[in-house]
């Protein structure tokens, strides 16, 4: 009897172990908002817009830093290219490259080459913006031969964001499958949008962009789940002032994943003929930003809660009028809003369980 009483006094009322739980809670609850804060914290521009090297943590123009180094190495040249770095397989090959996973100094990096000299003109552009956008939001670049065509990029063993859901269903990262993972993932594909359109060089449009599959497959996705924008070839330039604006190609474009205005406007009747196609500027970009965030956002637990909360900017860049849609700045701090405004409802419902 006088042991039962004993065990009885050492279990804590009902109210007392849920006060007891409440700083768990309410701790946990604090990590994911500061998680959150501290991602849009550090997404941040850093300086002003577009400024490559106003960004904390990187090296000086023309040079990178790789794994383990300690200290920024200028970019390899043709010599310490063809000395230095070895060629392993052959992993991809696209319009204007042929891509090699390659070895410099027991670091995997990849090697670049041209496919063919008629497109020449494509690949030096890619490079020149390599060279001038190396940010948090670009590929590193380590080095370049233009005599040889040949470009060598940091490697990342994820690949390219076509493959985030197998990636996603491995075992080692099936806890990033989540919806606020997945959200920030899109943050970092409209931070590169805005980038481009603020870029160091002036408004430029990414022109690589006609369906899903190819725009997924322009950007990277990193170790530590961050998107890099990987080929630069196709990136001309948007001059307003100077009434300069842009044609993605020279065939018709079809689908309604491109833009409207991207598309032949006098009908089937009149055969396409580009001197007649009208030019247009980087909203085409933004007309693409929901498809692109609905293949990053998934299929997950409350994806659909945020796809709810970014309706109505969505809705806005499906505007036919491209003057009416948002910039890319706009859509960002849409996005930011609503990863705040959900972390801290997901940490509420808890909290005002256990009081």
């Amino acid at each position: 009897m006088e042991q039962q009483a004993r065990s009885a006094r050492r279990e804590p009322p009902p109210r007392e172990a849920a006060a007891a739980a409440l700083p768990l809670t309410l701790l946990l609850a604090a990590a994911l908002l500061l998680h959150g804060l501290l991602y849009l914290h550090l997404s941040e521009p850093h300086g002003s817009p577009g400024r490559a090297g106003a960004e904390p943590g990187l090296c000086p123009p023309g040079h990178f830093r790789l794994g383990a180094m300690r200290n920024c190495s200028p970019w390899l040249s043709c010599e310490a290219m063809s000395k230095e770095v070895r060629k392993l397989k052959r992993v991809g090959e696209g319009a204007v490259k042929k891509v090699f996973l390659s070895e410099w100094k027991e670091n995997k990096v990849v090697l670049s080459q041209l496919t063919s000299p008629e497109l020449q003109e494509d690949f030096l552009h890619g490079l020149k913006m390599l060279k001038v956008l190396q940010s948090k939001h670009v590929v590193r670049l380590l080095g370049y031969c233009e005599p040889q065509f040949t470009i060598l990029t940091e490697y990342h063993p994820l690949g390219s964001l076509r493959g985030l859901n197998a990636t996603v269903s491995m075992p080692k990262y099936q806890a990033l499958n989540t919806w606020h993972r997945r959200l920030m993932l899109a943050i970092d594909y409209v931070s590169i949008i805005r980038f481009l359109h603020t870029s160091p060089v002036g408004t430029l449009v990414m022109c690589d962009s006609n369906d899903l599959a190819k725009v997924l497959s322009q950007y990277l996705l990193t170790s530590d789940f961050h998107v890099l924008v990987n080929d630069l070839d196709a990136l001309p330039l948007v001059n307003r002032s100077a009434g300069v604006l842009v044609k993605c190609g020279h065939r018709e474009l079809r689908g309604e994943f491109v833009a409207p205005e991207q598309r032949w406007p006098h009908g089937e009747e009149v055969p396409f003929d580009d001197d007649l196609m009208p030019a247009y500027d980087e909203k085409t970009d933004i007309w693409k930003i929901p498809d692109v965030s609905n293949f990053l956002l998934g299929h997950v637990e409350g994806s659909d809660i945020v796809r709810l909360h970014l309706f109505d900017i969505h809705a806005a860049c499906k505007k036919e009028d491209p003057a009416e849609r948002p910039s890319a700045q706009e859509v960002l701090d849409t996005y930011r809003k609503v990863l705040t405004l959900l972390i801290q409802e997901a940490a509420m419902p808890s909290t005002r369980e256990m009081l």
